[in-house]
């Protein structure tokens, strides 16, 4: 059960309602996490959905995003981010056994996915500057520098929910997956 106890739905108004009635036009229901954060604090949902059709209409492709968001799910033990960007991976195009792959931190036999995953997890897993190799390694895979922004904006999308989801145990409202 989440830490944090969320009103029930039906009773939002204002701000909080508005970002909910949004929210379950475009995708039928309000998830957990998006309830916890609503009913707290709306301009930090508001944002962070602002921030996610900032990506949405970016230069990666949604098999990009979804692999760069559970890729650092995975790696700061996210389980709803986990079960979430699993789900969403899936509905991208993501084979299961790619999606294992990626949550494990292994390689799935697309280079390009592969470079990607492996620059997503250097720059979560450490600090200062990137190494030149590195910065070199995603440049020939093909990523271009817009795409290094939008990789940049999905990274800190995912890190946001990622901490209120740690902070919170939100409860998983996603098909559960094996955690690596």
């Amino acid at each position: 059960m989440s830490r944090i106890n969320v009103p029930a739905l039906d009773t939002a108004t204002g701000a909080t309602a508005e970002v909910y009635a949004q929210i379950k036009k475009a995708g039928g229901k309000v998830p957990n996490l998006y309830a916890a954060m609503g009913a707290l604090n709306p301009t930090a949902l508001k944002a962070m959905l602002q921030a996610d059709a900032v990506l949405a209409a970016g230069t990666l492709a949604k098999q990009d995003i979804e692999t760069i968001k559970l890729a650092v799910s995975a790696a700061t033990g996210c389980d709803y981010c986990e079960a979430a960007h699993s789900l969403l991976g899936k509905m991208a195009g993501l084979k299961p056994d790619e999606l294992k792959q990626i949550r494990k931190g292994e390689t799935t036999g697309d280079a390009r996915r592969d470079t990607l995953v492996e620059f997503v997890l250097k720059l979560v897993k450490s600090s200062g500057t990137v190494s030149d190799a590195d910065f070199a390694a995603i440049k020939q895979a093909g990523y271009t520098d817009a795409q290094l922004v939008d990789i940049s904006l999905a990274i800190a999308a995912i890190t946001f929910t990622n901490t209120f989801n740690r902070i919170n145990d939100t409860t998983v409202d996603f098909p559960a997956v094996e955690r690596v």
